[in-house]
């Protein structure tokens, strides 16, 4: 696993892009503070919705860092979850602004896999998470499920098996919350 944070830190510091496992399926990562690279994102996919994707963070308490300010249910849902969860928030902030859409909100979920972690504490940014496929595609499920663009278009990819760990193989569940609070299912 080692070699596959030192390799995957590189690619990410030099504005690259890389293909890695998470808890749910395989996603195309980058920095998600730097505008370019979230823009080869989009390249790579191939798509038109340029304000989709969403970001990881390595700690529930880094979240206010994205983020104006997080409603008091965000904490409660996140504290219930017993399965990967993605939160879209009001008040994006810290991230490229590409990543940001008109209304202002950021998709961010806190990952429980342990090659995401470690890559996120040592990292210490917050990190683009978009399903590995080409837009309008399925979402792979499993590495070999991988179209070759794809493949083809990032920096490096995870492979060895103690990074890869455990994966659901489904997407997270998305929960949008407004300003007020207000709650609404996007994705169970």
């Amino acid at each position: 696993m080692e070699e596959d944070i030192v390799q995957a830190l590189a690619a990410l510091r030099a504005g690259g892009l890389i293909l890695y496992p998470t808890d749910t399926v395989w996603g195309i990562g980058c920095d998600a503070t730097n505008e370019a690279a979230v823009e080869k994102i989009y390249e790579l996919k191939r798509s038109d919705d340029k304000h989709s994707m969403i970001v990881l963070a390595g700690h529930i308490d880094r979240i206010a860092r994205y983020v104006g300010r997080v409603p008091e249910v965000a904490w409660q849902l996140l504290e219930l979850a017993d399965k990967p969860l993605t939160l879209i928030l009001p008040g994006a902030a810290g991230v490229a602004p590409n990543l940001i859409p008109e209304q202002g909100t950021l998709g961010v979920r806190v990952p429980d896999h342990e090659f995401c972690r470690q890559l996120l504490r040592r990292f210490g940014k917050p990190i683009v998470s978009t399903s590995a496929n080409i837009s309008g595609r399925p979402t792979p499920a499993k590495g070999g499920e991988i179209a070759k663009e794809i493949i083809a278009g990032v920096d490096y990819i995870v492979a060895s098996p103690a990074s890869v760990g455990k994966m659901t193989g489904r997407p997270s569940s998305i929960i949008a919350l407004g300003p007020g609070g207000e709650v609404k299912i996007v994705r169970e």
